[in-house]
């Protein structure tokens, strides 16, 4: 009711979203493109009536068909790679919900959900329960089969991967489905805001359903509207009350930076949980110490070389100041300079500026707002011995302009 229909919004009033969404990252243009579809061509009502049908299918996606899906995949004798079963300690074995009419539950939902699709559309509302009860009558609900090769994420990790890549193909087809928003002049969304206090708007109304229908699910017991009502409050200022407290931690750490303390015992580790509350601080740990030809460094130290130089200076540098011979070179995912690198390849980076090198292998240009580059070292002693070494921050000559 609020993200989807902002995005739809968006896509009818801002000239600029197209562009902006094709911009985004993995695959969210598909996801945003997909939600606005279905806003504005595919389950837009055209009455209240259309409403009630639609919070009826959705009612049984939620509370059905979803979860006889999930125990299609993982049934409930389903053993994990170690032998136990899958449906065990945090993990509750869910069940399916059938839908009745005469249950208050479930028709709680479907008023509130009806309702709230009305408002998001601008048509007008309505709170008559039984004229309502007479259209869920009517809805004729296709019979679910689960379906095989249908992959459900167990794991944020695998989650993460569903969601990597974009179908170019899908995004494409998406783009020449949607009307323009000239062609959705008459269309009207209105994203909502959620208020709890008003008991008239039916945000708890639906809350309360669909919280307590998902728990029913699960085997958890049910909440009622006064404890349903404190929980939903709390969550917004505790995001607020977190951030402040983080914020406010972060800036003490950086005023102490400012004024020059060094000793590391003035810094602070923060630790609090507003829930309990408890609030805890500690020192942090110095980082560890590493040698390089019996000299300490840290991970916060650097070497700092100004350029510009060749490739071969670079390496006679580091082997005449530092006594270090370098064995290979690499810039972020890009290697440089190696040892086994091609002969022709190695004699011809050698007489090359260092930028220019990185340009080359990387085939991108320096941006003219990059004034230094990070620069990873694979070194040898003079014994032949590999060794770790700090990271190379090499400054870049100002262009001739400044």
């Amino acid at each position: 009711y609020k993200q989807a229909a902002e995005n739809a919004h968006a896509y009818l009033t801002d000239s600029t979203f197209m562009e902006r969404t094709l911009k985004l990252a993995d695959n969210q243009p598909l996801e945003v493109l997909q939600t606005v579809k279905r806003v504005v061509i595919d389950d837009r009502p055209g009455s209240f009536q259309h409403c009630v049908m639609w919070a009826r299918l959705h009612w049984e996606e939620q509370y059905h068909n979803q979860i006889s899906q999930l125990l299609y995949n993982f049934p409930p004798d389903q053993l994990n790679s170690t032998g136990a079963l899958f449906w065990s300690g945090p993990k509750r074995c869910p069940k399916p919900l059938k839908f009745d009419v005469n249950n208050p539950l479930h028709l709680d939902y479907i008023v509130s959900a009806a309702n709230l699709r009305a408002f998001m559309y601008d048509l007008p509302v309505n709170r008559d329960r039984k004229y309502i009860a007479s259209i869920v009558d009517s809805v004729k609900v296709p019979e679910f089969v689960p379906k095989s090769g249908v992959r459900i994420a167990v794991t944020d990790s695998e989650a993460q991967e569903n969601h990597a890549t974009a179908d170019t193909d899908h995004l494409s087809q998406l783009q020449k489905d949607l009307p323009s928003p000239e062609e959705l002049k008459a269309l009207n969304i209105q994203p909502i805001e959620f208020e709890k206090d008003d008991d008239s708007n039916f945000h708890m109304d639906f809350i309360v359903a669909a919280s307590n229908l998902r728990a029913e699910n699960y085997g958890i017991a049910p909440a009622d509207r006064h404890k349903s009502k404190l929980i939903a409050g709390k969550i917004i200022p505790a995001i607020a009350t977190t951030t402040a407290i983080v914020s406010g931690l972060v800036c003490l750490e950086l005023i102490k930076l400012v004024q020059g303390h060094k000793k590391l015992e003035s810094f602070k580790n923060g630790f609090f949980n507003l829930a309990l509350p408890l609030f805890t601080f500690s020192e942090p740990l110095p980082p560890p110490i590493q040698k390089y030809n019996e000299k300490e460094f840290t991970l916060w130290d650097r070497f700092e070389v100004s350029g510009e130089m060749t490739l071969k200076d670079f390496l006679n540098y580091f082997k005449t100041e530092h006594n270090l011979e370098i064995i290979m070179l690499s810039q972020g995912v890009y290697m440089l300079y190696s040892f086994f690198l091609q002969e022709r390849k190695r004699k011809e980076r050698l007489d090359l500026n260092l930028s220019e090198v990185v340009k080359r292998v990387s085939k991108c240009k320096i941006e003219p707002y990059v004034k230094a580059l990070v620069f990873e070292l694979s070194c040898n002693d003079a014994d032949g011995g590999d060794m770790e070494v700090p990271y190379v921050k090499y400054t870049l000559p100002k262009p001739m302009s400044e």
